[in-house]
């Protein structure tokens, strides 16, 4: 199992995404939260299940909405972390969650 991270840009995602789908109908942002939580428990139980889409970023679908999870993979020492970058919806430009893993590689 790995640790988890989750950036607080992705925080902001998914808080973005959660609202709108809130507006859209009552009750949707629950359901996009849990669908996020499922798929979050999945990457923290095995992230190598998920397809690597270049610079080591690691791709989660989720499957009701129209979102992806982007995260990278970190040793720290013994333990392994999954960090999550962003939580996009997938007709976003590959260039957002491109930046966040430049500016996380002068970070992180």
């Amino acid at each position: 199992m790995s640790r988890l991270l989750v950036r607080p840009s992705a925080e902001l995602d998914i808080r973005e995404a959660a609202d709108w789908y809130e507006g859209e109908e009552d009750g949707l942002g629950g359901q996009f939260v849990d669908e996020l939580r499922h798929i979050v428990r999945r990457i923290s139980d095995l992230p190598s299940q998920f397809p690597d889409v270049g610079r080591g970023v690691r791709r989660a679908l989720l499957k009701r909405s129209p979102h992806t999870v982007y995260f990278l993979l970190r040793v720290e020492g013994s333990e392994r972390a999954a960090v999550i970058l962003a939580v996009l919806h997938q007709r976003r430009s590959p260039s957002v969650w491109k930046k966040r893993v430049r500016d996380e590689g002068r970070t992180g």
